[in-house]
């Protein structure tokens, strides 16, 4: 018989695979991370953001979102452009292939989860949100630096 503990530890295993499973489907049906996919999307949705704007958009590092514009970049995903009011500004924005390139990956585990997380009821959401943030303190991680974002490994790097 299963102890509560050991039910726990199966639960959290079974998100790390899915999110595992996600990221290497990802990586193989476009070659992008799933950071690198929500970085187009907020692209998409914009017509044009500064290398800062993602950074807070996406909950991370500047440094992070420079190293992950050069990837998307040097494939010609995203191209950078001086601001026409300021030429110290550059903005960010998705290419024509970076939109064939988003619209052909698969669906993301993440947008699911968004998506039916979204239909809870508030003091559904609240409890469930408590209890990932009380998980979190168990394992002593409440102070590890993390995106809202599905992901294994390295934000920078496609899984493979």
């Amino acid at each position: 018989m299963e102890t509560h503990s050991e039910t726990a530890l199966i639960a959290l295993r079974q998100i790390l695979r899915a999110t595992e499973m996600n990221s290497r489907a990802l990586a193989k049906a476009a070659n992008l991370s799933p950071s690198q996919l929500i970085l187009l999307q907020v692209l998409s949705r914009s017509d044009g953001m500064t290398p800062g704007a993602i950074a807070k958009r996406l909950s991370i590092s500047q440094a992070t979102v420079t190293a992950m514009i050069d990837k998307l970049s040097g494939r010609g995903l995203v191209e950078r452009q001086r601001d026409n009011a300021d030429k110290r500004r550059v903005i960010i924005r998705i290419t024509g292939d970076g939109e064939a390139t988003m619209a052909t990956a698969p669906d993301q585990l993440q947008e699911h989860f968004v998506k039916r997380f979204e239909a809870l009821p508030e003091w559904e959401r609240s409890f469930l949100i408590a209890a990932l943030q009380r998980t979190a303190s168990l394992l002593d991680a409440e102070e590890i630096d993390a995106a809202p974002v599905l992901d294994i490994g390295g934000i920078t790097s496609p899984t493979t």
